[in-house]
């Protein structure tokens, strides 16, 4: 196998191409193709450095035992999001009641249905007794009216609202029981094992408990869709009733007015829970997750929440590894009726490295000789693998972003002749 090596900042790139196998087989060239040296590896030389302009590293996690500093919360963590890293744990898994950021699951399926299509936001909902009437903090739906799913929704994501939780709840599953049995199927498809929901609201019951680590899981998933953003970064808004009646709508995390870049999160506070908070910031293209739980009162929640953002900030950059809208190669196409086509990693990958390390992170690319048509959008042509420290850290398959049609017979003989 040729590798081709390359040299920027403090990334290793190399580039091997495979030769393809003589297997008969029409259609796009298979993933596990075994393909030789060709001159494709001369155009990758210069392709690469397309992609080596993102950079790639590894989601490992990053030690900050030099940095730590104590936090008066009982849990907390911070995680970069896009890799994954973490970057500062204390009591990360321990099992503690976290209010109101239980809501952040209901926050999160009610996303899911609405990207899903199975709800919109000018959907009407009727709202029942049961919703109506739950104390703690709450915007005062009327029962028996109709209000919008996107009212409900940002009166949780916004003011916390018990009311428009279980509103959402009924909705959704019929009654919060069945709703927050799939708040916990869902929990476990996500891996979070340090979490067991008992209602949807985060109001105290005895075997309802979460983790730092699985607060910031689901804040990961929900930072994932953009509408979220269009209500969590309002500082106040109001909700008209049915009725004409009014409720001023204040956001309960005053970092999204006060802290540079914070743009989303969820608080909760009991007597039970103490002070709780998982927020998320992001700067010069690296979005932070923090969640602080038990803190012994409001201020030093969003005190310590800020302390570890501005640790993450300090300390560590995101750089994006591989992006998938740089094209990797031009592979040439047999029997298609393009001659050439551009070949792309499938997602972006980004990873975070402490300030001023210059560890190096091999990457190497490996694509198909050619493409045999016909071929479809999605088709995997070859793969990105990236390492560090002679481990695998991540590979990411090279595919083609159009269908690639096949010529004709007449096409074929058209195209003989003109060679001849």
């Amino acid at each position: 196998m040729t590798r081709l090596w390359n040299r920027i900042f403090h990334h290793n790139f190399s580039t091997v191409a495979k030769k393809e196998k003589n297997d008969g087989k029409n259609g796009g060239a298979s993933f596990w193709q075994k393909v030789g040296r060709t001159s494709i590896c001369g155009v990758l030389c210069c392709i690469i450095l397309s992609i080596i302009c993102g950079g790639m590293q590894t989601p490992a996690v990053v030690s900050a035992a030099a940095d730590v500093f104590d936090l008066a919360s009982k849990s907390a963590i911070l995680m970069e999001m896009d890799s994954g890293e973490v970057l500062f744990t204390k009591n990360e898994t321990e099992h503690l009641p976290v209010a109101s950021m239980v809501k952040m699951m209901t926050i999160l399926i009610s996303l899911e249905e609405l990207e899903a299509g199975n709800v919109a936001l000018d959907t009407k909902i009727t709202t029942t007794e049961n919703a109506s009437k739950m104390g703690g903090s709450q915007v005062f739906l009327d029962p028996y009216v109709e209000y919008s799913f996107e009212d409900l929704l940002k009166s949780v994501i916004m003011a916390s609202a018990n009311d428009a939780s279980v509103a959402l709840a009924e909705y959704f599953n019929g009654n919060e029981t069945a709703f927050t049995n799939r708040m916990n199927k869902r929990a476990k498809e996500l891996g979070m094992a340090d979490t067991h929901y008992a209602n949807c609201t985060g109001l105290p019951a005895p075997e309802q408990y979460s983790s730092a680590k699985d607060t910031a899981v689901v804040l990961k998933e929900i930072l994932k869709h953009d509408v979220y953003h269009n209500y969590s970064t309002i500082w106040m808004d109001e909700l008209v009733h049915p009725s004409g009646r009014k409720t001023e709508l204040v956001n309960t995390n005053r970092l999204i007015r006060y802290y540079q870049g914070c743009d989303g999160g969820k608080t909760g506070s009991t007597n039970e829970a103490g002070c709780c908070l998982g927020a998320s910031a992001v700067r010069n293209g690296m979005r932070l997750i923090s969640v602080v739980v038990g803190a012994p009162n409001s201020q030093t929640r969003f005190n310590e929440s800020a302390t570890l953002f501005n640790f993450g900030f300090a300390n560590f950059e995101s750089q994006k590894l591989v992006d998938s809208s740089a094209e990797i190669a031009s592979l040439p196409v047999c029997k298609g009726k393009v001659d050439t086509i551009g070949v792309f990693a499938e997602e972006d990958f980004s990873a975070v490295m402490k300030k001023g390390d210059k560890s190096g992170y091999d990457v190497s690319v490996e694509v198909d000789e050619k493409i045999v048509a016909p071929a479809k959008n999605g088709d995997v042509v070859g793969c990105a693998t990236v390492t560090k420290n002679g481990n695998v850290i991540k590979k990411i398959p090279i595919i083609v972003k159009q269908d690639i049609q096949h010529l004709s017979w007449f096409e074929t003989a058209k195209e003989v002749v003109e060679r001849w």
